[in-house]
């Protein structure tokens, strides 16, 4: 089992336990909004320590980040598999061409 998927499936299992012994229940209980507001803290984070030299922050705050998003999905009902196949679909088209396709902007 990929690292991701396993992570996934703590943060599900963690859904159901008390608030007050598990940060990601704590967060799950609190809403998508505060799921999403918690993504974006950590991607700011990991934007500022990407611009610094320390290689560990770097590290430690993606690992953040990718766990907050994690919560986010589980949150926001988001299977790391659909994802993982809309990754896939993307793999034989340019990120251009990907992002106009989103957008409806014909070439």
């Amino acid at each position: 089992m990929h690292p991701f998927d396993r992570l996934h499936a703590q943060v599900l299992a963690r859904k159901s336990a008390d608030p007050v012994q598990s940060y990601t229940a704590k967060l799950l209980s609190e809403g998508t909004a505060k799921c999403a507001k918690k993504v974006g803290e950590e991607a700011v984070e990991v934007a500022i320590a990407c611009l610094g030299d320390d290689y560990k922050s770097k590290v430690e705050e993606s690992a953040d980040l990718l766990y907050h998003l994690c919560v986010l999905w589980a949150a926001a009902g988001v299977k790391p598999e659909d994802v993982y196949a809309e990754l896939q679909a993307r793999e034989d088209r340019s990120g251009l061409d990907s992002k106009a396709a989103r957008k409806g902007i014909v070439k």
